[in-house]
C-alpha cells in the first residue's frame, strides 16, 4: 500500500455516493478524515524511523557496559599467598569427594558383578529370550530377501523389456 495515495475507496464517484446503495450520501468531511488520517499514519512512520536511528546500537553499548572489567596489577607474592589459601580450604573437600568415588565404584562393581552371575545362573530363560530374538531376526531377514527377490524380479522384467526392443531395433536397422 502506497503512503501517497488512499487506499482504493468502496465509494465509486466521490464520498458523496455509496455503490450499493445510490440514494444514501456519506458524510462532506469523510475525505478530510482520510487526509488526516493520511498524515497521522505518516507521522507516525516519521517517529518510529526516528526511534530506530535513537535506539540500534542499544544492544551493543549494553554488551560494552556490562562486560566492563577492571584489571588490577598484583605481584607474584601475593598471587601465591592466595593460592596457598586457596588450596588448604579446597583440599580437603576435594580428597573426601575422590574418597566418595571410590566408595562408589566399589559399589557398582559388586553390583555388575551380581548381575553377571544371576544372568550365568539363569540360562533357561536366556535361552528363550536368545530364540525369539533369533526367531525375530530370521523372520526379519526373510521379508528383506522376499522385498529384495520382488526388486529384482522388477528389474529383470524391465531390462528384458529393453533388450527385446533393442534387439526388435537392430532387427529392423539390418532388414532396412
Amino acid at each position: 500500500m502506497s503512503r501517497q495515495h488512499p487506499r482504493e475507496s468502496i465509494f465509486a464517484a466521490g464520498p458523496q455516493l455509496y455503490r450499493a446503495d445510490h440514494q444514501a450520501t456519506c458524510s462532506p468531511s469523510l475525505l478530510e478524515c482520510v487526509h488526516e488520517l493520511n498524515d497521522v499514519c505518516a507521522e507516525t512512520h516519521d517517529t518510529q524511523q526516528f526511534l530506530r536511528e535513537g535506539t540500534y546500537d542499544l544492544p551493543r553499548l549494553a554488551r560494552v557496559l556490562e562486560n566492563q572489567r577492571v584489571f588490577l596489577l598484583v605481584n607474584e607474592s601475593t598471587v601465591r599467598k592466595y593460592k596457598a589459601d586457596l588450596t588448604e580450604e579446597i583440599e580437603p573437600q576435594i580428597l573426601e569427594l575422590i574418597d566418595r568415588a571410590k566408595k562408589g565404584l566399589k559399589t557398582l562393581e559388586r553390583r555388575e558383578q551380581a548381575l553377571k552371575t544371576k544372568a550365568e545362573n539363569a540360562p533357561s530363560s536366556g535361552a528363550v529370550a536368545r530364540a525369539s530374538t533369533a526367531t525375530k531376526l530370521e523372520e526379519r531377514r526373510l521379508q528383506m530377501l522376499k522385498s529384495q527377490r520382488l526388486r529384482l524380479e522388477k528389474e529383470f522384467s524391465v531390462l528384458q523389456a529393453e533388450v527385446t526392443s533393442l534387439e526388435l531395433s537392430q532387427h529392423a536397422e539390418s532388414h532396412s
